[in-house]
């Protein structure tokens, strides 16, 4: 059986940066870059994957979820 990775509202999550990226470790900057984020208040909203999950998770600090 497969597995249902997505949430039940449209399998999509938006985040937001919500701090700056100096002074912040480079795969750090580089999770947040993968994220399509670049400057302070990006919005981008993606697919709810493990994968994009793991990159909030890694950077937690510097952004915000908005289910």
């Amino acid at each position: 059986m497969a597995k249902n990775t997505e949430t039940a509202v449209g399998g999509t999550v938006r985040v937001r940066l919500v701090k700056g990226l100096r002074g912040v470790q480079g795969r750090h900057r580089l999770s947040v870059k993968a994220l399509g984020l670049s400057h302070i208040n990006d919005v981008r909203e993606l697919k709810d994957s493990p994968q994009v999950r793991g990159l909030i998770n890694k950077v937690y600090y510097l952004v915000r979820v908005e289910e």
